[in-house]
Formats: structure tokens, sequence, C-alpha cells
């Protein structure tokens, strides 16, 4: 899954991708480069953000999913955590939600059955603006966990199509490195949920605490780790920022996996 931020204040990339055109052009060449997916978001959730308004947000998402739709054969997800916008989206040609508040607006769930789209369920806990103060789990794996497949079974109950559903351990939302490590590692306990695993490790603090790099540009040889610890234990989707080079990672690392001794 590629990340195209149009806002601008991401961790990462915010600000350089604000003009449509700009936009579009980053999209085609991430999916020439391999994305499976292009992830666009509007608002930055990143640590210690505020909220954007509805109306700015969807301005800023429509209007390049609008282009994308009709420009490129790669699915199209909108990154948001408010109905109103994933409705928007989704009118336009987006055909996934990827919330990282796992469905806490109200009616996000009807808008995701009323359009047939995927949606992405992720934990995090707190909000972003805050979320980094203290985080604390008794048990972060078993914590992350049992959140996620509650969130699976209430959209579930909400009428959303199961087969239909991604789960998202929220790398950098609301937990520390050890955290972060924690879930890494054992990241094959969501597994058993039965739905599809997306992780988001891509130039995240953490690899910057472990490497001691400040520049998140800095940080794809970390990111590069995390892909493939987690390629290797067979999760389904990584969200990334350098898409041509963790498609490489992935392609040798999903080859090594499906190595077959001769007799």
């Amino acid at each position: 899954m590629g990340v195209l931020n149009v806002t601008p204040d991401s961790f990462s990339d915010g600000g350089r991708y604000r003009d449509p055109e700009d936009a579009v052009r980053r999209a085609i060449a991430m999916a020439e480069a391999g994305a499976d997916l292009i992830d666009i978001g509007g608002e930055s959730t990143r640590p210690g953000s505020d909220p954007v308004p509805v109306p700015d947000e969807i301005d800023r998402v429509v209007p390049v999913i609008k282009r994308l739709a009709a420009e490129i054969d790669v699915p199209l997800s909108v990154d948001t955590r408010r109905a109103e916008v994933a409705r928007a989206a989704l009118d336009v040609g987006a055909e996934i939600v990827n919330d990282v508040t796992a469905g806490s607006d109200p009616a996000m769930f009807d808008a995701v059955v009323a359009s047939g789209a995927g949606v992405v369920l992720m934990h995090m806990q707190g909000e972003p603006k805050t979320m980094q103060v203290s985080p604390h789990y008794d048990d972060v794996v078993r914590d992350v966990r049992d959140f996620l497949a509650d969130r699976v079974e209430r959209a579930v109950d909400a009428e959303v199509s199961r087969d239909r559903i991604c789960i998202d351990p929220g790398i950098g939302f609301g937990k520390s490195l050890q955290h972060n490590l924690l879930l890494l590692r054992h990241i094959d306990a969501l597994f058993d949920i039965g739905r599809p695993v997306l992780v988001g490790p891509s130039r995240k603090a953490f690899i910057g605490r472990l490497l001691g790099i400040e520049d998140p540009d800095d940080r794809m040889e970390g990111t590069a780790g995390a892909v493939s610890w987690l390629a290797a234990r067979g999760v389904h989707l990584v969200r990334v920022h350098d898409v041509r080079e963790m498609v490489r990672v992935v392609r040798v690392v999903d080859a090594i996996v499906r190595a077959v001794d001769e007799p």
C-alpha cells in the first residue's frame, strides 16, 4: 500500500503533494513502481496533530481520488476517520476506507455498507494530539488483539461483510518503542482473528529512536528491516512511502519463504 498524504503537516511527506497535480503524479509513480493499493489521506494523524475540519479534508482528498480513479487501475483507499469524508471519497472512486479509529464515527460502518467498500480497522490508544503521552497496556499484544477482534465483530454486526475487513495494529499510534517492537515481534498473534493484517512501519519514530535518526526521510533501511520481518511472517499488506524499494524487499523475502528443497 503506497502512502499519499495530501496534507501540509504529515510527519514525513507533509506539504509535498498538496497540489492535486503533484499528488496525481506521485500516485501514478507508485502504481508504476508496483503498489497494489494507494492510500490517500487529507488529515495528518501523527502524534501531536490537530483535527482538520471535515470540509477541508474533503477538499483535499476528493479531487485527487476522482482524478486517480479515472487514470489508474490500482484500487484507492481513503485514509479517514470520518464517515462524511469516507462517503465523499467513495462516491468518486475510492474502494476502501482506512480508518485509524476502527469505526469510532457511528456512521462509518453505514457508509462502508452502503458503498460495498472494504475497510481497514486500526488500533489507536487515545487521540492523535495526546496518544504518545505515557501510553500504557497490561499486555500490549493481547490488548491490541482483543480490541481488533471486538471491532471486527462490531463491524460485522453492522452488516459490513467480514471478507471486506482488514486489521492493523497501529504501529506508532499510542505505543512506546517497546510496545511497537512487541507488536512486530508477535504479529502472528493477530492472524487467528481471521482477517488480513496490514502494518504501517514506514519511516516511523520507533525506527528513528532505534537508529538515532531524526529525519524521517533517512529511515528507509530501518523500514526495510521491519518490512522484511513482516513479509517473512506472512503479513498481508505493508503501508509504505518508498514503494519501489519495499516492493523489491518483499519480492526477495517472498522468494526465500516459498523456496522448496529439491529432492
